[in-house]
């Protein structure tokens, strides 16, 4: 994992729905940033969506950037190319940009491991957070074992301390979720 306190590498990507590139340097007027890898098929994916239109909602009037970046391989897997992701985006109510990483190399360069994959940097852009955004799982309510709320609880501590200038708790669990689909022949040494 991205080791805390490391600084967010760059990144300069298409948005699926409107082809406009974004870039972290878009983000330099905001406190905390959180950066999402996700994709349009993984049920881990699906089973957070609606708490990431919540969090993008909840932190409008706070000083907080989202961006969300797919970065599969779309050969293997179409239902996770531009146009699919941009529906579902729409259809999950996000309001943060999503953006196509077709080279995999932002997916890289944060050493993201799986969709969903969180990381929440600082107003200096260092790494705060990285991990799960709450214990819930798919298929698996409250009452069950392993199974947690969807309520991005740690994600949400995490932004609370970043905006009150705290310190994060460094204990973070990993997040869970399908592996990103790497092209054949492009999967990282940390894979």
């Amino acid at each position: 994992m991205l080791a805390l306190g490391t600084s967010a590498p760059d990144f300069a990507l298409p948005d699926v729905a409107s082809g406009k590139n974004v870039q972290l340097a878009d983000f330099s007027g905001k406190k905390a940033l959180v950066v999402m890898f996700v994709c349009a098929h993984c049920p881990y994916v699906v089973h957070v969506q609606p708490e990431l239109a919540r969090l993008a909602r909840d932190y409008a009037d706070k000083d907080v950037g989202f961006v969300a970046i797919t970065a599969n391989d779309v050969e293997q897997y179409p239902q996770d190319a531009p146009q699919p992701s941009a529906a579902m985006a729409r259809a999950a109510g996000w309001t943060f940009p999503f953006l196509y990483d077709a080279s995999q190399s932002v997916a890289k360069a944060y050493t993201a491991a799986c969709t969903p994959d969180f990381f929440l940097f600082d107003a200096a852009r260092k790494l705060a957070y990285r991990g799960q955004l709450d214990s819930s799982r798919p298929g698996r309510g409250p009452d069950r074992p392993g199974g947690g709320v969807l309520n991005g609880s740690d994600v949400r501590a995490a932004l609370d301390a970043v905006l009150a200038d705290q310190s994060v708790n460094p204990e973070q669990r990993p997040s869970i979720g399908c592996n990103i689909k790497w092209k054949p022949g492009h999967e990282p040494a940390y894979f």
